[in-house]
């Protein structure tokens, strides 16, 4: 496989895991048993996948969410309320930067063209 398809399919991956944790934390009645299977299961889904690098800051803040919402799926036993507003926080921050550069607006867009007449 060409090392830009590995690529491609590992961030993919990587967001499917991010969606699917964000329903799931985002349910108003939520069951940490069924949260903790549904996210081990998509964690396997995860491994298959072959790790590539992420450069970007995003990519790698994606990747350390995972780290963290796995860390919560094993030892999450105690606050699990305060840990889920927690995980909810940082998946906000990380769609925050997502974004980020997609809602640039261009000031006085109207003035930059001028053709004297």
């Amino acid at each position: 496989m060409h090392e830009k398809t590995k690529r491609i399919k590992y961030i993919r991956v990587l967001e499917k895991f991010f969606k699917r944790n964000i329903s799931l934390l985002k349910l108003e009645n939520f069951d940490f048993d069924l949260y903790k299977q549904r996210m081990l299961k998509n964690f396997e889904e995860l491994q298959k996948s072959e790790a590539v690098d992420l450069n970007s800051n995003y990519l790698s803040g994606l990747k350390r969410h995972i780290d963290n919402v796995m860390y919560f799926v094993h030892h999450g036993n105690e606050n699990i309320e305060e840990q889920k507003q927690t995980l909810l926080k940082e998946a906000n921050l990380l769609l925050k930067d997502k974004n980020q550069t997609n809602y640039k607006k261009d000031k006085h867009k109207n003035k930059k063209f001028d053709d004297g007449y």
